[in-house]
């Protein structure tokens, strides 16, 4: 069977990670994405990112740039110059979508702007993502995830304590982007699908501001509501309900625990941890009586399940309904059968005999996951998608003589 974007042709114009995180989605879905890289290339290309690298496989494979550019063809052309901005225009005659994040000053410079492209191609679909939107007094601003995302998109605050000495941080690189990544290739295939069904053509924006938004959407409408500045956190001592927190076990690990119907799971995980007498006192005999004495209840879990370590918790938590889980370290993620089972893990053929760890997309079709294939070199496809254009040799080596090509 064939992949589901198969037959559509994306040409992208972006850096960085969000932008080029949804072409690799894209390109893993099927469609044939012509990634256009500036003669000095993509900067996330060998970016150092602190804390990471630096290893065996860290000098030799950058995960970022794999992870973004998964299955696309590199092409460098100087979008500067009108030759190279010919060469654009030419790729674009049987495109479906043109992908960028460049600022809408540059895009203006370099005639990639909305109108200069939808003027040449009327039915091409135009998607960007942007910091902040395409409407608004910030609409030309540029952002990033720390700053966009995480920082002005309320999540940061939401994580952090009141007396905190700092705002708490992404919990990795490029957090915010691939998500927002994920919510530009749902928008570009929703305006496939309305052009194949509808004959009309779309321009969609995806922006780091309003997915972030997005995300805390119950957060934000609560404090719309109430008027609200800023929810505190939960006291870790006082929990509404005590099935719904994490405890550390007796070898330091944590359990998570999510058993939203309290009443339905409280005594069936009294009895299946051997203390049947919790569910018995009076005090803890329902979820009214529990939040009247949540401080008590919630120190009885709280010691039950540091007296006890995570073998012994699976085991016992297997016997009961409630829902649960592990609380993972990314090293573990290699070895969960369930990640396994899907596909959300896999190695990729760097074509010299070794192979590279990747995570899949998330999505599954007919029970099986898509194939993905490695980030490519820069201007590895420049020769080939130019003949492909129809450009002789000649005229592809004075392209290159001219610095248009490289």
């Amino acid at each position: 069977m064939g992949k589901p974007l198969d037959g559509i042709k994306v040409v992208e114009v972006a850096m960085w990670a969000f932008v080029p995180a949804c072409g690799g989605m894209l390109a893993d879905l099927g469609a044939d994405v012509v990634k256009i890289e500036p003669p000095s290339g993509d900067p996330l290309r060998g970016l150092q990112i602190g804390g990471l690298g630096g290893g065996a496989s860290g000098e030799r494979i950058d995960f970022s740039w794999e992870s973004y550019n998964r299955g696309k063809r590199s092409v460098t052309l100087d979008l500067k110059q009108e030759a190279g901005r010919a060469v654009l225009y030419r790729l674009l005659e049987d495109a479906d979508v043109f992908l960028t994040n460049l600022l809408p000053p540059a895009r203006r410079a370099m005639r990639i702007d909305e109108g200069s492209i939808r003027a040449a191609f009327p039915r091409l679909i135009y998607a960007s993502g942007s910091a902040l939107g395409p409407n608004g007094p910030d609409r030309e601003k540029g952002g990033y995830d720390a700053i966009t995302f995480w920082a002005r998109g309320g999540i940061s605050s939401a994580l952090t304590d009141v007396d905190a000495a700092h705002p708490v941080g992404p919990p990795g690189p490029a957090f915010g982007d691939t998500l927002s990544g994920a919510m530009l290739s749902g928008a570009i295939c929703a305006a496939i699908a309305r052009r194949a069904l509808a004959g009309e053509v779309s321009s969609v924006d995806v922006s780091l501001l309003g997915t972030a938004l997005w995300s805390m959407q119950r957060y934000v409408c609560q404090a719309t509501a109430d008027g609200v500045q800023k929810f505190a956190k939960p006291d870790a001592d006082r929990p509404n309900n005590v099935l719904v927190g994490t405890y550390r076990t007796s070898d330091g690990r944590f359990v998570a625990l999510c058993m939203l119907q309290a009443d339905k799971y409280w005594a069936p995980f009294c009895e299946a941890a051997g203390r049947p007498d919790l569910a018995a006192d009076p005090r803890f005999a329902d979820a009214a009586a529990r939040r009247g004495n949540i401080r008590a209840c919630h120190a009885a879990v709280t010691a039950l399940f540091a007296s006890k370590p995570l073998p012994e918790w699976r085991q016992i938590l297997s016997r009961q309904q409630g829902q649960w889980d592990v609380v993972q370290d990314v090293g573990e993620m290699k070895d969960d059968a369930q990640a396994q089972a899907n596909g959300y893990l896999k190695r990729i053929d760097c074509g010299d005999g070794t192979q590279i760890p990747m995570v899949g997309l998330p999505m599954l079709f007919d029970g099986a996951p898509l194939p993905s294939t490695r980030s490519p070199d820069l201007g590895a496809h420049s020769d080939a998608v130019l003949a492909g254009l129809g450009y002789s040799e000649d005229e592809i080596i004075d392209l290159k003589v001219q610095g248009v090509v490289f």
